[in-house]
């Protein structure tokens, strides 16, 4: 368990030429050479996979890659678990107790730069991580109800296609995004935009959708407000956080089939939902591994991949009929992905595929109207500075016509002020410059 959580810091020595029984177990090398050597071995897969294997080797090259050809991941860890499902032993078992042994003292995070902590139990996950899960959280039969209802609407799902940096891109997995009015989906097709675009496939919430929702609201403000008084600083909300009940009006439903695909590192957009946002989200059908990592913003203008890597990764399992809640502190402070797998375990209804829901809160002082606008006509996106620890933290309004297929957009640019709330405080418009 120690090296599970852990990776070992020694560097090993690499042989020029390995070949099947190479063993890699020397001291002459960092990871980053070993991660070269294993890219070299196994060509198009990603780095953050090959590390993964690496770390679960104790830093054998030859070792990770022998486990790669045979689809074994985290298998030879002392028989640990089997890959993307199951639990391990609470990490409360490791903490450091007080002189009276009656409580473990709170630690720094059990993530380390270059590791991937595996989290499966709900108090590991709202101790490291600005979440909280509930397993089992619908009854069984609803739970399954809900599932063959949303894979049914999956069958027509879409890609969401964007422009990035002056490519058409197209998302990984399929989704659709459900409202509860025929006049709310008017204003989703013609007033918002999501990287840039509008959205051309918005849908009345199903029946089930409905309901769940409901179960969902009474539960994430009971987390919310759990954790307000146990995670916060004198047991008070943060700044810029809503004090109001948290009320989702629509949902974003994505469809995974199989086990590559997945989604990127990230911070949801905040334009719509305001400052301090919080998500539930309920996971259906096959398991998959929801990765999170904080934000460490530097003093310079550029930083390496391993420097964004500076506390570690930690993987949430998300088993079937789970509802995890991310946070008021989670998308401006840290950042998160669904992780592709190497292989995964079919569920008896889903098959190999997982549906996500994520219930939002659409606050009506975030519509469109309300928003700034540049001179390119559209509404303006709502960011917050990560990268620069100067203004880390800082909320501001941009351009997005840069992200519209056709458009080039301008420089638009205006800091955001809220007040303790999150209740936008009006502002004589910054001019723009083209």
């Amino acid at each position: 368990m120690k090296s599970f959580l852990m990776a070992p810091k020694a560097k090993r020595e690499l042989s020029p030429d390995p070949g099947p029984g190479f063993d890699g177990d020397g001291d002459d090398e960092s990871t980053e050479v070993k991660l070269a050597l294993l890219s070299s071995l196994h060509p198009g897969v990603e780095q953050e996979t090959l590390l993964d294997f690496l770390l679960a080797h104790d830093g054998s090259v030859g070792q990770a890659s022998e486990a790669f050809k045979l689809g074994k991941h985290h298998l030879q860890q002392q028989g640990r678990r089997k890959t993307g499902i199951g639990y391990q032993q609470s990490l409360k078992q490791y903490a450091t107790l007080s002189e009276d042994s009656a409580s473990p003292i709170k630690k720094k995070s059990k993530s380390k730069r270059g590791t991937t902590l595996h989290l499966y139990d709900p108090e590991d996950v709202a101790e490291q991580t600005p979440c909280t899960i509930i397993h089992n959280f619908l009854p069984a039969d609803e739970a399954d109800d809900v599932l063959r209802e949303l894979l049914d609407e999956a069958e027509s799902f879409e890609k969401m296609t964007f422009k990035l940096f002056d490519n058409v891109v197209s998302s990984p997995h399929t989704s659709s995004f459900f409202v509860e009015s025929y006049e709310e989906m008017v204003a989703q097709k013609s007033e918002y935009y999501y990287n840039g675009s509008q959205l051309t496939d918005v849908r009345r919430i199903t029946p089930h959708l409905a309901r769940v929702k409901t179960i969902v609201q009474e539960a994430v403000n009971q987390q919310i407000q759990h954790r307000i008084k146990t995670r916060y600083p004198g047991g008070k909300k943060l700044r810029h956080q809503s004090p109001s009940p948290w009320v989702p009006n629509s949902a974003f439903v994505n469809c995974y089939n199989g086990a590559q695909q997945s989604v990127g590192w990230h911070s949801d957009q905040l334009t719509y939902l305001g400052p301090r946002a919080v998500i539930g989200s309920i996971s259906l059908g096959v398991a998959r591994e929801f990765r999170v990592r904080r934000v460490v913003p530097k003093d310079g203008d550029t930083r390496t991949v391993e420097e964004s890597d500076a506390e570690g990764q930690i993987s949430i399992h998300l088993p079937h009929n789970s509802l995890l809640v991310m946070h008021a502190e989670m998308q401006e402070e840290w950042k998160h992905c669904v992780a592709p797998a190497l292989s995964i375990d079919p569920h008896p209804i889903a098959g190999n595929k997982r549906i996500n829901i994520t219930y939002r809160d659409y606050r009506q002082r975030f519509h469109p109207r309300f928003t700034p606008r540049c001179a390119c006509k559209v509404p303006c996106v709502m960011r917050v500075v990560q990268k620069k620890k100067e203004n880390f933290g800082k909320y501001f309004w941009m351009c997005h016509a840069g992200n519209v297929l056709g458009k080039e957009g301008c420089s638009f640019f205006q800091w955001a002020e809220f007040d303790d709330d999150g209740n936008p405080l009006i502002k004589e418009t910054v001019k723009y410059s083209s």
